[in-house]
């Protein structure tokens, strides 16, 4: 966390709530944008945009005026859990065939033939 946003959180936010990840959620106390209170949050952790729930997400962009925390427990049975995004990082997903797995790839078959304008 930057020392500038936590200083000005101390002195102009008041906390909102927390989701399941332990990131904090804040809207300024006086101060507006566009006629809208600011809305902030300090990440548990790294910061990464995508360890944000989406019914925060639509806390923070203003989609809704309280955020949507009674919908996130009780989500479909079929939704899987949030994961962060591992873009960059070892846990990335990488086909067979990848420079880091080897770099091998399984052979052509053969079986391809382009299509020619008759």
């Amino acid at each position: 966390m930057h020392i500038g946003t936590y200083i000005y959180t101390l002195f102009k936010g008041e906390n909102v709530g927390r989701d399941e990840f332990g990131n904090r959620y804040y809207k300024a106390k006086s101060d507006s944008l566009h006629g809208k209170p600011r809305r902030w949050v300090l990440y548990k952790g790294d910061n990464d945009a995508s360890k944000i729930p989406p019914e925060w997400h639509a806390w923070l962009h203003h989609t809704t005026d309280e955020p949507l925390t009674e919908q996130s427990t009780s989500a479909p049975s079929w939704q899987k859990q949030h994961i962060k995004n591992l873009t960059g990082t070892s846990e990335a997903y990488r086909p067979v065939g990848h420079a880091y797995k080897g770099g091998i790839r399984a052979q052509a078959t053969g079986d391809y033939q382009p299509w020619r304008p008759e």
